[in-house]
């Protein structure tokens, strides 16, 4: 479509319900009509107006399921309504040029797209990773221009790589395949291009949520193949909402903490013949606890037992949410967060007992709720984010007391968005 009639009619509300539909929340119309319109205006700066497309692909919240996916256990997520835009012109040169927010141009052109050492960890890399994986499952790319910005929170475990995956993978299916490259592909492509080309070994629940949309509940038992169920759950209906605070701690220095979770865990697996704790039962370690506190200690069994029962937790919450049972949902979400806290221990580092900025966000959240919500630490832990489901009439109260500590802002009210990648005009 024209830029110029693209402009107009946003401005004239033409598309405010196609908007509502996407981003689930009627008091963000003005400014999602504002973010496109500006979008499109910046794209134009950079680029020969034309005929563009309008794509977007969002952020994610991992509902359930703390570190379990690298265990080829189970998860619950949901895509929010916080997303990556792309406003896109098809061209025919072979040549991929993409303007990121205040970013210089990124070129790339399609006849080398080899990994290279020093594109680790850059976008380019991400860019000719996705577009790599295409090829690889002979899927036919091309050339475009982009201009792309994103609203989903940098660094507060929302997942703004796999949402700039999920939008690159979305364009090329929707530019150059009819669309018809599959929501889970999009995924595996993104976690390839994030894993080989940008050198983060990352799991594939981000993009997974991201790409397919809604709550969906992911078991990776076969990890090449993840089953992938989407969850029709209005969890405002039922009279809650989403909640994420950035509680503003570094995850400088971090590292090793986020590897020794894994390595743990596997070390138990190792004890049984096993490559990972998907295979192993809680009667199993119990029944050698001497023996595994002895020879590992004592953490790697507590960190063996969470995935354990953090895994039969999704389970029951995807139970609950089927069945409409809001109340047992919510009490799953609470003990998965004590589970985080207790035993799998990744809500403060140890190396740094002096910051406990989740611990502090925790702490205060359950003193703002009451009986009127549950909270548990997001994603990967030890600084960043926590999760809170709030009732309706306690949101705007619970956000003031979050941002009272944490700055003004910290405290995001969410929605559960329907959908993953897309084609938005």
């Amino acid at each position: 479509m024209q830029i110029e009639i693209l402009i107009r009619s946003f401005l004239d509300g033409a598309y405010d319900e196609r908007l509502l539909d996407i981003y689930a929340d009627e008091t963000k119309i003005s400014y999602q009509r504002e973010r496109y319109i500006n979008a499109i205006k910046k794209f134009e700066q950079c680029y020969k107006p034309g005929d563009v497309e309008l794509f977007s692909a969002p952020g994610r919240s991992e509902i359930g399921g703390n570190h379990t996916d690298h265990q080829n256990g189970e998860v619950l997520a949901a895509s929010v309504n916080l997303d990556t835009i792309g406003i896109v012109k098809k061209t025919d040169d072979n040549v991929i040029r993409l303007v990121s927010d205040n970013y210089d141009e990124i070129i790339i052109r399609l006849d080398d797209v080899s990994v290279k050492e020093k594109e680790k960890e850059t976008t380019k890399a991400l860019i000719k990773g996705v577009v790599s994986g295409f090829l690889e499952r002979k899927y036919a790319v091309g050339g475009f221009q982009a201009y792309i910005t994103s609203d989903v929170l940098i660094g507060a475990g929302l997942s703004s790589s796999a949402a700039f995956e999920t939008l690159i993978g979305t364009i090329l299916s929707g530019l150059y395949n009819c669309g018809k490259v599959s929501a889970t592909e999009i995924a595996i492509i993104g976690q390839y291009a994030e894993n080989v080309y940008f050198g983060k070994p990352c799991g594939l629940m981000d993009q997974m949520a991201s790409s397919t949309g809604n709550l969906v509940h992911i078991d990776f038992a076969n990890p090449e193949n993840p089953q992938v169920e989407k969850i029709d759950f209005d969890m405002e209906k039922y009279g809650y909402r989403l909640c994420i605070t950035d509680t503003k701690g570094s995850h400088a220095d971090l590292t090793d903490e986020y590897a020794a979770v894994p390595k743990e865990m596997k070390l138990v697996a190792k004890y049984f013949g096993k490559e990972v704790l998907r295979d192993v039962s809680a009667n199993d370690v119990l029944e050698n606890i001497h023996n595994l506190r002895e020879r590992l200690g004592d953490r790697c069994v507590l960190r063996a037992l969470h995935f354990i029962c953090e895994n039969e937790r999704v389970q029951k919450e995807v139970r609950a949410l089927k069945s409409g049972k809001i109340g047992a949902f919510l009490e799953n979400v609470k003990d998965s967060g004590n589970s985080s806290f207790k035993y799998l221990q990744n809500v403060y580092s140890n190396q740094d007992i002096k910051n406990q900025n989740v611990s502090v966000a925790l702490l205060v959240s359950e003193m703002l709720l009451g009986e009127n919500g549950v909270c548990r630490v997001h994603g990967g832990g030890f600084a960043g984010t926590i999760q809170a489901f709030v009732k309706n009439e306690y949101v705007e109260s619970y956000k003031s007391g979050m941002d009272n500590v944490f700055g003004n802002g910290s405290c995001k009210d969410l929605r559960i968005r329907k959908y993953g990648g897309i084609k938005v005009l």
